[in-house]
């Protein structure tokens, strides 16, 4: 199939993009392309002008400063996926990235196409969501910044205006003694996910858990931080018997049903990599002491 007609444009400065995107009239961004040609091709949408990002390489970077490592919107998940920095400071992250496509898909998918296409079963909305990741929005107004959490406004909706473009994401790194674990079903290696679990987990000299973060995703229409079941964890001791009765009081999330995966099955998946991330988080930790 081919994409309906539209006019292209290819802005080579950040000034010159959010100039377009407030002036035209029913206008699609284009970062990776990974999800938007696919939507084009088979007319679930048709705007009457497609602004390409990739000649802007002001948006592509990876910067470790004093408390946080930036993310130019533009960057690959490739890039991600090579970066020593993503791997030293956000290990999670790099896990995740594992999980996107594949090669090919990695090389042209960027973190802010990613994060504004805002698939439920994405893997790098819900490590952002993790971190408590802020995101960067510009338009000819200014900047703003959004917390992750205010980022999604529902199902593949992100919280941003017409004539804004997301440019950097910002993540603090747990700069305490902590450790992490990615776990991710599919129906094949590379397909969507049915679901994931990003866990974080610190434990303090007393050797109770001092600090715990657990998102889930592909289970509804945004990725959910279960953050009655991370206080439920803290201060408890990083051992099985814990982390089944968080991994059973994670699986009492609501969940969505379809034609993939029930809600029960859902459920039952929920617990078990829940359960199993906590276990190789905690055992990652023990590792390295």
């Amino acid at each position: 199939m081919k994409p309906p007609p539209f006019e292209y444009h290819a802005p080579r400065s950040l000034s010159e993009a959010a100039k377009l995107v407030a002036e035209l009239p029913d206008a699609k961004l284009i970062a990776g392309g990974q999800s938007l040609m696919p939507m084009l091709n088979m007319r679930f949408i048709a705007p009457t002008h497609l602004i390409d990002l990739n000649r802007i390489g002001d948006l592509r970077y990876i910067k470790m400063s004093a408390d946080a490592v930036a993310i130019g919107a533009m960057t690959r998940q490739r890039d991600l996926e090579l970066s020593s920095v993503v791997a030293a400071q956000l290990p999670v992250m790099r896990e995740a990235v594992d999980y996107i496509g594949h090669v090919q898909t990695r090389n042209r998918g960027t973190i802010g196409g990613s994060l504004c296409h805002l698939d439920p079963a994405a893997e790098l909305p819900a490590v952002a969501m993790a971190y408590d990741a802020e995101i960067d929005i510009i338009s000819i107004r200014g900047v703003r910044t959004l917390a992750i959490a205010d980022f999604p406004a529902g199902y593949m909706t992100p919280r941003i205006e017409a004539d804004e473009i997301v440019t950097e994401v910002r993540i603090t790194p747990w700069h305490c003694r902590h450790s992490f674990a990615f776990e991710e079903f599919s129906r094949r290696r590379g397909d969507f996910a049915i679901v994931s679990v990003v866990v974080l987990l610190s434990v303090g000299p007393d050797n109770q858990i001092s600090r715990v973060a657990i998102t889930l995703a592909g289970i509804g229409a945004v990725p959910v931080r279960v953050s009655k079941v991370e206080g439920l964890l803290i201060g408890q001791p990083p051992v099985a018997a814990v982390f089944e009765e968080a991994a059973d009081a994670c699986s009492t999330t609501e969940v969505s049903e379809d034609p993939y995966a029930s809600a029960a099955y859902r459920k039952h998946l929920i617990r078990g990599l829940t359960h199993r991330a906590l276990n190789r988080a905690a055992q990652r930790l023990t590792a390295v002491r």
